[in-house]
């Protein structure tokens, strides 16, 4: 790693780590932060069950489905060589959000606190498998990127017919704000049974990053290299299944993380898609602590979803990117 790298790394982190004392320090009722982490997390006193039954949970939360959602669009952009791709293109999020938004529409969800995330992670695997299929063996990235609207198309059709036909306004509007993304109500439980995912997702993006970096050379050059054949695009579709399939299937579906993180990070790593994973997982654990940091600190009879957030923070970067470019095409 040059000194660059590591400047910039150890810069990331401590934003980081500042972002995630805010987010402990921040909410509705002021806790003396030194004593409740003192007490432990086993201590009844009430700060103390407040940091760390509430607040620390969601903090870490947001790290980890930040950095599951910004290492997935890395991944995404680079194996499709297309810089505007995201996990959602593939069906991703589509597919868990839909086997989601089936549960509360049949009032099913609450039966257990595992049912809805585990089977929004399965539904995540079910649409890649679909796409996978749809786009054929030995599908080139724009085969790939058409099976993949195919299949997105299909199932936002299937979850507009069950908003279309909720059988109560209730089970519609816990629809709409599970769409919408949020960190609210999240605990332990929700950490424990998405981190494994992400884990795992991230291991196998891992262990494709330098698939990556020959595939930005193109298909030819990477085949020449030795990567061929259904091994390398399978892995990297894995990887993203499992890590943004267990984001979303504990906080809902939060956009424009995965879009606009790994155009941050690309020049600050020098296009490198290898060394951009982990420079969009630092990135996107920052910027959805800092968007829950916001939505925490916004008062209001409701609590703003986190997803609305994220776009607006994300939409102005495009709009000054289109300026940009439009700026260099004058020049």
């Amino acid at each position: 790693m040059s000194r660059s790298n590591r400047w910039f790394f150890f810069l990331i982190v401590f934003a980081l780590l500042l972002a995630l004392i805010a987010a402990l320090a921040s909410g509705p009722v002021s806790i003396n932060l030194s004593s409740a982490l003192a007490e432990g997390w086993r201590s009844e006193n009430s700060d103390a069950v407040i940091l760390w039954q509430l607040r620390l949970p969601r903090a870490l939360l947001a790290i980890m489905v930040g950095a599951a959602l910004g290492m997935g669009g890395a991944a995404m952009q680079g194996m499709l060589r297309n810089p505007l791709a995201e996990p959602a293109l593939l069906g991703v999020s589509s597919g868990a959000a839909l086997a989601a938004i089936l549960l509360l529409y049949y009032g099913v969800a609450w039966q257990s606190g595992w049912l809805l995330p585990l089977l929004a992670i399965a539904g995540a695997f079910c649409s890649v498998a679909c796409v996978w299929m749809l786009a054929g063996r030995g599908a080139s990235a724009s085969r790939l990127v058409l099976a993949g609207v195919a299949i997105n198309a299909f199932l936002s059709a299937l979850m507009a017919l069950a908003l279309n036909y909720a059988p109560s306004m209730f089970a519609m509007q816990e629809i709409v704000f599970w769409l919408l993304g949020s960190l609210a109500n999240r605990g332990w439980d929700q950490l424990l049974l998405a981190l494994p995912f992400i884990l795992a997702g991230a291991a196998l993006l891992f262990a494709a990053r330098n698939y990556l970096r020959a595939l930005s050379l193109g298909e030819a050059t990477a085949a020449s290299l030795g990567f061929r054949g259904r091994r390398y695009p399978l892995l990297v579709l894995a990887g993203i299944a499992a890590a943004v399939g267990a984001a979303v299937a504990v906080a809902g579906t939060i956009g424009f993380v995965g879009l606009v993180v790994p155009h941050l990070m690309r020049p600050l790593v020098r296009q490198d898609p290898g060394r951009l994973l982990w420079a969009s997982a630092l990135a996107g654990a920052l910027l959805l602590l800092i968007a829950d940091i916001l939505v925490i600190n916004i008062v209001g009879a409701q609590e703003l979803r986190i997803g609305a957030v994220t776009a607006f923070l994300g939409a102005p970067f495009f709009f000054w990117l289109i300026v940009s470019a439009r700026r260099g095409q004058s020049l």
